[in-house]
């Protein structure tokens, strides 16, 4: 089996920093692309940045020059440095790992259960 972990959520007033982590863990052969998501009440899941094993990073229009996504490989951590947020970033967020299993050569998406973030203003 695959996990993924995240931790680091809460309460932040406007302006505010977190930082965001998710360990996988597990049968894990190699991990491709990593990723945060976010769904607010009442809307879609829509994806905030992601990584590839080789550092390139992707951003949302909304996120860049605020968020920063990295990784450590050797650890399966991917990590989201959120900085000068806005009430309207609050949200669950959810990681998410493109991932092959040991001894398998299929690769298939996994979530992590959420971490609430709340932006006061």
């Amino acid at each position: 089996q695959v996990q993924l972990v995240e931790s680091g959520g809460g309460l932040v007033q406007a302006g505010g920093s977190l930082r965001l982590s998710c360990a996988a863990s597990g049968s894990i052969g190699s991990i491709n692309v990593m990723g945060w998501y976010r769904q607010a009440p009442g809307a879609q899941r829509e994806l905030v940045a992601s990584i590839t094993s080789g550092g390139s990073t992707n951003y949302a229009d909304s996120v860049k020059g605020r968020f920063t996504i990295s990784r450590d490989n050797a650890k399966n951590t991917v990590f989201l440095q959120m900085n000068s947020l806005k009430p309207e970033d609050t949200a669950v967020y959810y990681c998410n790992g493109n991932i092959r299993r040991s001894f398998s050569y299929t690769i298939l998406d996994y979530w992590g259960q959420g971490t609430q973030v709340t932006v006061s203003s």
